[in-house]
This record gives structure tokens, sequence and C-alpha cells, in this order.
């Protein structure tokens, strides 16, 4: 093997970051949520109460428990941001009549109203990250990262993990 030869292959066992799936999409979602949070601030409104608030504007009255679990958060960091957000007055905590432990949020008017002051500014960072691209290629973007996340969701406890793929060498010429 040819010294050149032998240092692409490193390079391609390596993995190198500009070639990472998983590097290139943290590194564009952790873009995507600093340009989100310079759009959203002037509101009073945090990246954490965003998640909560895209959530309620689709679903309004879910329980604490409900909500932490449909954006991916403990319970108790849901708390401390769900606090932040009835301070501002675009919650409330009511517990549930039938059962006290659970608690439901719902959207306050001035909760529900920011999401016309804040829609169009998520939308204006999408419009920016994917400036150049086609509509085609946005979805086709889209379907291949929904793609892409199904495949690594948990397989059923009687399945097999799927075996993982060798490194390509990459391809000459």
């Amino acid at each position: 093997m040819t010294r050149r030869a032998a240092k692409e292959s490193d390079r391609a066992l390596a993995l190198p970051l500009e070639d990472s799936l998983g590097f290139q999409v943290r590194d564009l979602n952790r873009a995507m949520q600093r340009a989100l949070q310079i759009r959203i601030q002037p509101s009073g409104a945090t990246l954490g109460a965003w998640y909560f608030l895209r959530v309620l504007w689709e679903e309004d009255s879910l329980t604490q428990r409900e909500l932490a679990t449909r954006i991916g958060m403990q319970e108790p960091t849901a708390v401390i941001a769900l606090r932040g957000m009835e301070e501002a007055g675009w919650i409330t905590r009511d517990r549930s009549s039938e059962d006290r432990r659970k608690v439901h949020i719902r959207l306050t008017d001035a909760g529900r109203a920011l999401r016309e002051e804040l829609l169009p500014r998520a939308r204006e960072v999408i419009g920016v990250a994917t400036e150049g691209m086609s509509e085609a290629e946005v979805g086709t973007l889209i379907a291949l990262l929904k793609r892409a996340k199904a495949n690594l969701e948990p397989l059923p406890v009687n399945q097999a993990p799927r075996r993982a793929a060798a490194p390509r060498p990459p391809r000459s010429g």
C-alpha cells in the first residue's frame, strides 16, 4: 500500500468531522438554535420556553409529564422551565381534580399571542438555513433526516440490533 493510500485509508477510518453525519447535524442544530435565540430573545422567550410553546400551540392542556416527554426533557428540568413560563404569564399550571399527581399545563392568552410573534422568526431562521435550496431539496432533506431518525428508534426487546456497516474506503478517481 502506498503512503498516500494508507493516509487516505486512515482518514476514512478516522471519520473526519466534515464527513460525520452526527457532527454535521449537531453543528447545524446548534447554529439554528443560536440564530433562533437571537430572534426570539426580544420577546423574553428562551429556547427552553420555545420548545414548550411549540408543543402547546399544537395541543394545549397537556400534563407536565406529557409535555416533558414530547420535548424529550426530564420532568424535573421541565418544572423549572415551566415555572419561568408561568411567571412570564404564558401558561397556567392546574392540578387535576381527578388525579392530584397530574398537573395540566395550559396556555394563557399571552402565551397563545406569542405564536404570531415567534413563528415568523422561526420561519426566518429556516429560510436563512435553506437559502439556495429548492423546495424539493428542502423536502428531501427533511425526509432523509426523518428516515435516519427512524432507523435509530429503539428496537423491540426481542429484536437483535443491526450489525454496524464497516467503514467504506473512499473511492478514488
